[in-house]
């Protein structure tokens, strides 16, 4: 059973930005105005993230793209049976991307591609019900990701790179559901963990058999992002032998799940371009979030997850409206990776919807201002986590779920 970082505990409370579990998509202005699809688009380098082989297709030498989300989310807690209700007051997240990419000749193409597909920052009510869970989290990942793209022939290519992530997570949460100290103030620990790394890679391809159609792939591997040495830190601790717990450090690790994405582009007609992306996170190597204490006086964590792989399906569609404006829009379906039973208020995320559209401000030919706004609709659940235990007794923790986000974001684009 692989160890998962505590901290990380299903990366951000709002989840509602997030492809399953702690898996933002936001990876792309022009693709998420089309559902975030972009397996088999090629309009920008963009590329670098959704399908390294389709690089060489571009028709300028050198395309440059960066942009900007803001996520502005709203997750409520309530159980009416006892009374609570909760709110999170997550700061406004901003994950980001640069990609880059120059064509060496007709066959080649090389870039960097550099994004953020976790990190985040939840803040729930102090000592709110579910503070034996989590109070607050902070999770940054960054990849960078040189890629290369080869043209085997007319019509078919291949891509893909090393990946190399770097990250760092702190979370903090009550020792259990009532200690205290003398004062009254309740017993909690902070985990911190900074530059932790490690390595992975992707593969592409892509099928043009005409201007017009496209079919690609692409695979990210799974990448487990090891913390040793972290620093455990403990606070509002009674002094007595039954409370052994001091500042220490511990060991665990954070899986990124593999994703596998396969989509089409149809373009329909001279000024219309249709897209379908399907994208598979294989959420199922995330089955408990441990974590081990170097202090053997202090019992290790360890949380039952038990995910499941989970599927997102997108559509979109782009109309060129004139030499100035290209407008977008979207829609995407995605599935929970939460099984019954096993619904942490760390991500309070069931199945979601999400509705998309943009628009790219053409100023010239070698540059454009990129738009694009998301609306995430979770479908309200009443649910439970079955897997809290306190002296060996488990204690579930349950409620209704509400949970919405709108994701505005800005980028640009740069050819030549």
């Amino acid at each position: 059973m692989r160890k998962i970082l505590l901290l990380t505990l299903m990366t951000l409370a709002t989840a509602v930005t997030y492809a399953g579990g702690y898996r933002v998509s936001l990876q792309g202005q022009r693709a998420l105005a089309m559902g975030h699809t972009g397996v088999a688009v090629v309009n920008s380098a963009e590329l670098g993230f959704f399908n390294p082989s389709g690089l060489v297709y571009l028709e300028n030498r050198l395309n440059v793209s960066a942009g900007v989300s803001a996520v502005f989310s709203d997750v409520v807690y309530q159980n009416e049976q006892f009374g609570d209700i909760s709110r999170a007051d997550s700061p406004v997240g901003t994950p980001f991307y640069l990609y880059a990419s120059y064509k060496m000749n007709d066959w080649l193409s090389l870039g960097l591609s550099v994004y953020t597909p976790y990190g985040s920052t939840v803040v729930w009510e102090d000592d709110w019900v579910g503070s034996h869970l989590v109070n607050n989290m902070d999770l940054q990942a960054i990849y960078i990701q040189p890629v290369a793209s080869i043209k085997l022939s007319e019509y078919f290519s291949i891509g893909g790179g090393p990946i190399y992530v770097t990250g760092g997570v702190n979370f903090n949460r009550n020792l259990n559901r009532t200690l205290t100290d003398i004062d009254g103030n309740r017993s909690n620990v902070t985990v911190d963990a900074t530059g932790v790394s490690a390595w992975g890679w992707s593969g592409s391809m892509m099928f043009s058999p005409s201007d017009k159609f496209r079919i690609g792939f692409n695979y990210r591997s799974e990448i487990i992002l090891e913390a040793e040495d972290g620093d455990a830190t403990f606070s509002n601790v009674p002094n007595s032998p039954l409370t052994p717990f001091q500042n220490t450090t511990f060991n665990a690790a954070l899986p990124l799940p593999a994703e596998v994405s396969v989509g089409l582009s149809y373009q329909f007609h001279e000024k219309w371009l249709f897209a379908f992306d399907i994208n598979q996170t294989l959420w199922s190597v995330y089955d408990s979030l441990d974590i081990d204490f170097a202090n053997p006086a202090i019992p290790d964590s360890q949380n039952d997850r038990n995910y499941k792989d989970a599927s997102i399906y997108r559509f979109g569609i782009q109309y060129d409206a004139s030499s100035l404006f290209t407008l977008r829009a979207g829609y995407y379906y995605d599935e929970s990776p939460v099984q019954e039973g096993y619904f942490a208020p760390e991500t309070p995320r069931n199945d979601s919807q999400g509705f998309t559209g943009g628009l790219s401000l053409n100023l010239s030919d070698k540059f454009a201002v990129d738009a694009s706004f998301l609306f995430i609709r979770f479908a309200e659940t009443n649910a439970s986590y079955d897997y809290y235990f306190e002296n060996g007794v488990a204690v579930p923790f349950g409620g209704t779920y509400k949970s919405s986000a709108f994701v505005p974001g800005l980028g640009v684009t740069y050819k030549l």
